[in-house]
């Protein structure tokens, strides 16, 4: 793994370790592979992407509470263009394909900003696939927080 690894945030590297566990001698595991109990502490911040054979290309298939919350709406069941949560449908459509082209774990930091607020995210993409060969679902683990509000420029936080 290159440096990010190094530096990203603790649960991130959890997670990615989570996810190599699960490979075993394989590229990627299959969903059936990953344990909702194993990862209960994480759910809320997971989304799980289907990689579908038509011109939606990704649809939302289970978005966690707190990413919700964050979006402030369920995308569930939407494609990433209709529903995404990012700069542009066009950057966020390319971590995908990323993923699915290197079959690897995408890793980014994302500042961005929404309709009333900025955002920040760490974002781990990891590829899962039931054939070992074909990405059929992108799992996606965020750790994000608000920044501040657009309206007043104040941290949202503090």
């Amino acid at each position: 793994m290159s440096d990010w690894t190094r530096t990203c945030h603790p649960d991130i590297r959890l997670f990615l370790d989570y996810w190599q566990g699960k490979c075993g001698a394989r590229a990627m595991p299959a969903r059936g592979d990953i344990d909702p109990a194993e990862i209960s502490r994480y759910l809320p911040y997971i989304t799980l992407v289907d990689v579908v054979p038509d011109e939606r290309r990704f649809v939302y298939r289970l978005v966690g509470t707190m990413e919700v919350e964050l979006r402030g709406a369920d995308p569930t069941g939407q494609s990433i263009p209709e529903a995404f949560f990012g700069r542009s449908a066009e950057s966020v459509m390319l971590k995908y394909e990323t993923v699915c082209r290197t079959r690897a774990p995408f890793y980014e930091i994302d500042d961005f900003q929404v309709t009333d607020r900025y955002v920040n995210e760490e974002n781990l993409f990891v590829p899962l696939s039931d054939d070992g060969r074909t990405v059929n679902k992108i799992m996606v683990f965020s750790i994000n927080r608000d920044l501040y509000t657009a309206a007043d420029d104040t941290p949202a936080d503090g």
